[in-house]
């Protein structure tokens, strides 16, 4: 087989292929034994009508058609890689020529991966932060932890408080209309979580069990919905019972019912230890973001469409999995926030640009650094994939295999190893007080 691939446009590629004609024969012969066995031709038991025979009663034409059914998928499969180049969609293909006795001559049309000019990305700036855990961020751990070990009573008497959490009907009205989404019956509301309308929350504050109360608010203007955005609204509100919370004392028993510690000062310190290889973390990835960031800024690629929406796709498709997850499915959603999927499109559109631009940059960086994922690597990632799934890693690694999808798993560990390139190579400074100051002031 020959194969040649030419850039007939920005991001399109002529492919021109040719098979030798003994290739073609030796597929139009496998196709008539096939063919053969399935039509009667008279005179014939079925399947042994001589070649000559099935060409006159049936015709060459369904022969070659079914032989090029193979023939072309295979050819260009094997031209890609020979001409090493990355398509993005799939091909239009073209049958030149496709004669018995002569060679098979194909073309093909594909829009490949875009050209990635990559300007500066060694020496890059990277802002290191330094990581300070005070008391106070101790003291909120363990206010939380407080919280998720404590009792709840309920309480079918006394007032609200703040923190409590109140069981209440409501009826919400503008201009003595109820209007959508302004009515609950038996809604739990956390006092002081700030879920409801801005002031909604506070004027629950000191009701009785069973009293009925009148809420005044004024949603905000930049509300989601612009048919309630900035309108004043009363809401006839019914305190049905409390749940409140029993907090446990902070002490060592506390600290032995809810940890491997003795005291109260050990699980301190271990909160602390925590809390700062989890800063740690955080610093070290928005590092690289940023670091990533100045790298593709300094590059020149002309993302084509397809990709950006081949990018979104994935998005709405991780978006709508999560959501389904939480017992939303998108439809729902969409008629929450009052928008169209055309309008949800175009919101995602930047990040999805920015995405494929990111990954083209990084792939271009990791093609000039001859950046690869060995088979130890490779090996190593899937053996820690099979842990996580709780699986046997050799069996993982298997299947796997059969599905093909070694190539997805070296691309991310080539990706990981771009990005601590770039780390590796960055000039690392070390964030001032001022810069601290800026980025809170922003």
């Amino acid at each position: 087989m020959k194969a040649n691939a030419e850039r007939v446009e920005k991001n399109t590629v002529l492919l021109e292929i040719e098979l030798d004609a003994e290739q073609f024969s030796q597929a139009v012969e496998k196709a008539y034994r096939k063919l053969v066995k399935k039509v009667n031709i008279p005179g014939f038991r079925k399947g042994k009508a001589p070649r000559m025979v099935f060409d006159r009663f049936i015709g060459k034409e369904a022969l070659y058609e079914d032989a090029m059914e193979t023939l072309v998928p295979e050819a260009y499969l094997e031209a890609v890689k020979e001409t090493g180049i990355e398509p993005i969609e799939r091909p239009h293909m073209e049958i030149v020529q496709a004669e018995e006795g002569k060679p098979v001559v194909l073309k093909a049309k594909v829009q490949v991966k875009p050209e990635v000019t990559v300007g500066e990305y060694k020496g890059l700036e990277a802002v290191k932060r330094d990581v300070k855990i005070t008391p106070e961020d101790i003291d909120r751990e363990l206010e939380r932890l407080q919280n998720r070990h404590c009792k709840v009573l309920t309480l079918q008497e006394g007032i609200v408080e703040k923190g409590d959490t109140a069981q209440i009907d409501f009826l919400g009205t503008i201009d003595n209309m109820p209007f959508p989404g302004g009515e609950g019956k038996d809604y739990y509301l956390e006092i002081g979580s700030g879920s409801f309308i801005p002031g909604f929350e506070e004027q629950l504050v000191g009701m009785s069990v069973g009293e009925t109360r009148g809420v005044f608010v004024t949603f905000p203007k930049n509300y989601h919905s612009e048919q309630l955005a900035g309108k004043d609204a009363s809401f006839t509100v019914t305190l049905k019972s409390i749940k409140r919370k029993e907090l446990a004392p902070l002490d060592d028993e506390f600290a032995k019912d809810v940890s491997e510690f003795d005291t109260l000062e050990e699980l301190r310190e271990d909160i602390g230890n925590k809390l700062k290889k989890a800063a740690e973390e955080m610093n070290s990835f928005r590092m690289k973001q940023e670091t990533v960031e100045k790298a593709v800024k300094n590059a020149e690629v002309e993302v084509p469409e397809i990709m950006i929406e081949d990018q979104l796709k994935e998005m709405l498709q991780s978006m709508e999995n999560r959501m389904l997850n939480q017992g939303v499915n998108l439809k729902t959603y969409l008629q929450y926030t009052q928008k169209s999927f055309e309008e949800l499109k175009e919101e995602m559109r930047p990040d999805a640009e920015a995405g494929v631009k990111t990954n083209l940059v990084l792939e271009a960086i990791a093609k000039a650094e001859n950046i690869k994922a060995s088979e130890e690597e490779i090996k190593e990632e899937v053996r820690k994939m099979a842990e996580g799934y709780k699986q046997d890693p050799d069996e993982f690694y298997q299947m796997l295999e059969r599905e093909g999808q070694f190539d997805f798993i070296a691309n991310g560990i080539i990706r990981e190893k771009t990005v601590q390139f770039l780390i590796d190579n960055a000039v690392i400074v070390e964030e001032t007080k001022e810069d601290t100051k800026v980025e809170n002031e922003e």
